[in-house]
C-alpha cells in the first residue's frame, strides 16, 4: 500500500510501481515524476480474495472500478499503465492456488478487449509461482526462495 506522503520518493527513484490502488496515488506519482525520467510503469493492485488486511481494488467492484481507474491512469502524463497485480491469500493446494490468478487473468483479458494494451500480470510468489505461471503471470516474486524467510524479530 502506498501512502500519499511517499509518492514523491517512489516517483523519483523507481521505474515500476505494482501497488497502485487509488486514482489519487496515480495522480501524485504522475505529477511528481521528474522531467528527465522515463514514464513510470504502473500496475493496478487487485484484492482478489477481498482480504481486509490487504490493499487493492475490492474484487466486488473490480470490473467497474478497474475500468474507470484504467481510463484515468491511461490519460495521465508520465505514467504507463502496464498491467495488474495481486497478492492472494496463501493456499497449499495447487488447483486452489490457480483460482485467484484465473480471476486476474479474466480481468486482464476484459480490459484488453475494452481498448487497453496491458502486457503485465504481476502475480505469484515463492509458494505459488507455478500456479501463477500456468495462468499467464509475466512477473513473479520469489524473494523467499532466493534469500530465505524474513527475519521477523
Amino acid at each position: 500500500h502506498i501512502q500519499s506522503n511517499k509518492t514523491r520518493l517512489i516517483s523519483e527513484n523507481f521505474d515500476w510501481v505494482h501497488t497502485v490502488d487509488r486514482i489519487k496515488i496515480a495522480e501524485r506519482l504522475s505529477k511528481q515524476r521528474p522531467e528527465h525520467a522515463n514514464n513510470l510503469n504502473i500496475c493496478i493492485q487487485i484484492n482478489v480474495d477481498d482480504e481486509k488486511t490487504k490493499s487493492g481494488i475490492d474484487i466486488k467492484n473490480v470490473f467497474d472500478l478497474c475500468g474507470e481507474m484504467c481510463y484515468v491512469i491511461d490519460e495521465l502524463p508520465n505514467l504507463n499503465l502496464r498491467g495488474l497485480m495481486c497478492l492472494p491469500m496463501t493456499r497449499s493446494d495447487h488447483e486452489q492456488q490457480r483460482q485467484p490468478f484465473k480471476v486476474l487473468k479474466k480481468l486482464y483479458e476484459h480490459l484488453n478487449k475494452e481498448r487497453f494494451h496491458l502486457d503485465t500480470l504481476s502475480m505469484g510468489m515463492t509458494n505459488d509461482f507455478s500456479a501463477a505461471i500456468q495462468e499467464g503471470s509475466t512477473i513473479i516474486r520469489i524473494g523467499t526462495a532466493l534469500f530465505g524467510p524474513r527475519d521477523k524479530s
